[in-house]
């Protein structure tokens, strides 16, 4: 297989940029709903203790096989990538177990809990026992850019789970949580058995396409392709199906994977830290952790769905381009100079859309927060969260970047060496969480992040500036704001606050039209300081219309 790996990475990441803004706009307007239907203490339930109880068992068991058998898929034994991501499954159902049972009997609150918690619990951990039944089928999707197929399953999977979700509120507003827990299953089910339909439907269309000789139904994969693909039947995907002629288990990639796996516990506390304090030295209540999710939900929205989707395709684009094992003089030129200019080009990005944010953000929290929540979330303390989480969205999106290549290109030594680091990384981050927590109240978590941002970034770029300090080459120089954007943000840092002064809350449209004046300067003075970019950008789009039109 010889695909073009720019190319669909950047394609992957344009698609999940998509997908995520229509998720968040969902969780968006899900979550005002539930605030004015069930109140901000179920909010704070289902947002905090039952979402950090799937992303503790999910990425404990997804995450390092993912990683480990997404580097150089190209030379992969599928036979031993099918039994080693079957093993996440029995991993799945333990850590379902146990975190299960830590939710249900040991981290009680002193508050009472709402109707059906326990049902939800159960529902959460059977649920990501279903998911990671289809993980095989997940990885080949990724392995093979079937991008379309992960865009428009997980959309559907939102919208199944949204509508249930709703539908059952309407119902019994008082039984959220069994709402909750029956979306979740529900979701799981159609996210496992769609996958394995499509591959199904499309394992059949190659094999009439070798029998006939006639092109592919399939539209976006080249025939090349669908000629090289291993699978020939829907049983391939269970373990100990396709012919192996090696060992049970491939031995390099169990070792990663296992390296990724120590990081990844270390990872998730840093993650998701606060949730894990709310959770087990409850410092708020139900109602302020809603409250406190309600905002981080608003400071994360460009985090979350610019920035991670950026984070996942630039992970794969490195792992194809960038050898673990190899020093950067050492490796294919042509393919160093490009990652090299992407990393610098991804850098400058997401410190450009951080320093939006953080510039904005000052001065149109409050605005923000009114059209979302009316008056009562315009309070000091919201308005307070808004802005402490745009500093956390600039440092997040530079960690992202910087801490993608680092997990693809380094090698098993250098990522154990790094488990160490991190454990120090994850003691400072708890222990000044918990603290500024206790002295400035939800503030100090976002503060508590920010800390911990700042660690990772420092850390992750030491090792950039270390792998290539024998060369010409200097990625970590798009981290640097060019002087006239810079300026154009100063200049609206001054005026926008100036406006907030004057002309809120009394005269809101003259203010949010004072920030859309000055945002287009500011992306004009982007722009020009950009026009390569930019330029590349509109080429790409320019020859994917042109492909369409022909393709037509």
């Amino acid at each position: 297989m010889a695909p073009n790996i720019l190319k669909s990475s950047l394609e992957n990441a344009s698609f999940n940029i998509i997908f995520q803004i229509l998720f968040r706009c969902v969780t968006f307007v899900l979550n005002a709903f539930v605030v004015r239907h069930v109140g901000q203490a179920v909010l704070g339930v289902m947002n905090v203790r039952l979402l950090l109880l799937e992303s503790m068992i999910l990425f404990l068991s997804r995450e390092p096989f993912m990683k480990a058998c997404l580097t150089n898929t190209a030379e992969h034994n599928w036979a031993q990538v099918v039994n080693l991501l079957w093993v996440t499954v029995p991993i799945c159902a333990l850590m379902s177990l146990i975190f299960g049972y830590t939710w249900l009997f040991i981290l009680l609150p002193s508050e009472v809990l709402p109707p059906y918690y326990t049902f939800a619990v159960c529902a959460v951990a059977v649920s990501c026992i279903i998911e990671l039944s289809s993980l095989i089928v997940q990885l080949v999707a990724s392995a093979f850019l079937f991008v379309r197929l992960k865009v428009v399953l997980d959309t559907i999977m939102i919208i199944i789970r949204t509508f249930t979700f709703v539908i059952l509120i309407l119902y019994q507003p008082e039984n959220a949580l069994f709402a909750f827990g029956v979306a979740q299953l529900v979701a799981a089910i159609f996210y496992t058995t769609s996958h394995y339909a499509y591959f199904h439907f499309y394992i059949t269309k190659i094999e009439e396409f070798k029998v006939q000789e006639r092109p592919s139904l399939r539209d976006d994969v080249d025939e090349s392709v669908s000629m090289e693909f291993p699978f020939t039947s829907i049983k391939d995907f269970l373990p100990g199906q396709l012919v192996n002629s090696g060992s049970l288990l491939d031995k390099k990639l169990s070792i990663l994977t296992w390296s990724f796996f120590r990081q990844g516990v270390l990872k998730q506390i840093l993650t998701e830290g606060e949730r894990l304090i709310m959770t087990i030295m409850p410092v708020l209540t139900f109602a302020e952790q809603g409250t406190y999710e309600i905002v981080n939900n608003l400071g994360s929205l460009a985090a979350r769905f610019i920035f991670r989707p950026i984070e996942d395709s630039g992970y794969f684009y490195f792992t194809q381009m960038v050898k673990r094992d190899k020093s950067i003089p050492d490796q294919n030129v042509v393919k160093v100079q490009e990652s090299v200019n992407v990393l610098t080009q991804l850098c400058s990005v997401v410190t450009s859309i951080g320093l939006i944010v953080l510039v904005f953000g000052q001065s149109y929290s409050s605005l923000l927060l009114w059209l979302y929540g009316g008056p009562k979330l315009t309070a000091y303390l919201p308005v307070l969260l808004l802005r402490s989480h745009c500093l956390a969205v600039l440092l997040l999106g530079i960690n992202g970047v910087t801490e993608c290549y680092t997990n693809a290109t380094a090698d098993s030594k250098t990522i154990d060496r790094n488990n160490y680091i991190m454990i120090y990384e994850s003691v400072a981050f708890l222990v000044v969480s918990y603290f500024f927590a206790s002295w400035f109240g939800p503030v100090g978590f976002i503060f508590g992040n920010c800390v911990n941002m700042a660690l990772r970034i420092l850390h992750s770029t030491k090792f950039i500036k270390r792998r290539h300090e024998n060369t010409k080459y200097r990625p970590l120089l798009g981290l640097v704001p060019k002087p006239i954007f810079l300026a154009s943000l100063i200049l609206a840092a001054v005026i926008t606050k100036v406006s907030q002064a004057y002309f809120f809350p009394s005269e809101k449209l003259i203010h949010l039209f004072i920030g859309i004046v000055m945002f287009g300067l500011v992306m004009a003075s982007w722009v020009y300081e950009h026009q390569d970019l930019v330029q590349l950008g509109v080429n790409k789009w320019r020859d994917r219309r042109n492909k369409h039109k022909k393709d037509d």
